[in-house]
């Protein structure tokens, strides 16, 4: 399957903007596959989306960099606080991403070894569901009157832990959810969305490289097939293209979506994943 420009710049849009707005990247990165009629399974299409994880991820570095350095690196004491929150968090998103894993391998598949959680992404009604989820805990957490609380350890831990939540469903929002979560828990609106991201950057790299394995374990049982051994290096052009439209697309997302946090319009990006969730459900 041959990737055209267009298709790459629109992939690459799709995923740079959602995945740093609240509204679910994967959702509509699925949707786009399937209206675009590309099949998600294949190596070009592993490794785009591998390039466009790392440009999204580059996005963040960049836009929140001179923040972060003012919050997490002014001081050693600084330093040695925020990073104990961030592992904790991160921490709590391991434990809750990985027990919600094993229940639903459990109690819906049967302990099936065969299980992946790749299996749940194709669910429609799974996907309308979480991004329905997201959109009401968005609404939710707009509507709380706004304070200007630091954060804690404890919130650290909470929001990491909602963070997990996220992990097995498409269309829950990691970036809604989280910040969402700091709102109702009284952190001001930069801290939230600067830890969220923080977060987000620390979660990227083990899912590059994730997608990265899969790609060099499809390849490898195809090529084992008999089948036509994949060429890294035509890929290579394609997704790194697609790497540089999703970290622009990012940088405009991130002024976005900080612009209307501060503004108070957090609560039209809820909106938009209800109806989000009813497209989804519509298309199939």
């Amino acid at each position: 399957m041959d990737l055209h420009f267009l298709q790459i710049l629109i992939l690459a849009v799709v995923q740079g903007a959602a995945e740093l707005l609240p509204v679910s990247s994967s959702a509509h990165v699925i949707l786009a596959e399937k209206l675009m009629g590309l099949d998600p399974t294949t190596p070009e299409m592993t490794m785009l989306l591998v390039m466009l994880h790392t440009g999204t991820m580059f996005a963040a570095i960049v836009y929140f960099w001179k923040a972060w350095v003012a919050t997490y690196f002014s001081s050693w004491s600084a330093f040695r606080t925020n990073a104990l929150r961030i592992v904790a968090a991160t921490a709590a998103t391991g434990v809750v991403g990985l027990a919600l894993l094993f229940a639903i391998k459990r109690l819906v598949f049967g302990h099936a070894s065969s299980f992946e959680i790749e299996h749940l992404f194709g669910n429609a009604t799974l996907m309308a569901a979480a991004l329905a989820a997201a959109g009401v805990l968005i609404i939710v957490a707009a509507r709380i009157p706004v304070r200007e609380g630091d954060l804690t350890l404890r919130h650290g831990v909470i929001i990491g832990a909602v963070q997990g939540l996220c992990l097995p469903f498409r269309g829950f929002s990691r970036s809604g959810a989280t910040i969402s979560t700091g709102l109702a828990l009284g952190v001001s609106r930069r801290r939230a969305e600067e830890f969220s991201f923080a977060l987000a950057v620390v979660l990227t790299p083990p899912v590059i490289v994730k997608e990265a394995w899969r790609l060099y374990q499809a390849a490898h049982a195809n090529a084992a097939g008999g089948g036509q051994a994949v060429n890294y290096a035509q890929l290579l052009g394609p997704s790194l293209l697609g790497m540089v439209f999703s970290f622009l697309a990012g940088l405009l997302a991130l002024r976005w979506l900080s612009k209307w946090l501060e503004q108070g319009r957090w609560h039209f990006f809820g909106i938009y994943c209800l109806v989000a969730a009813c497209v989804v459900l519509a298309v199939g």
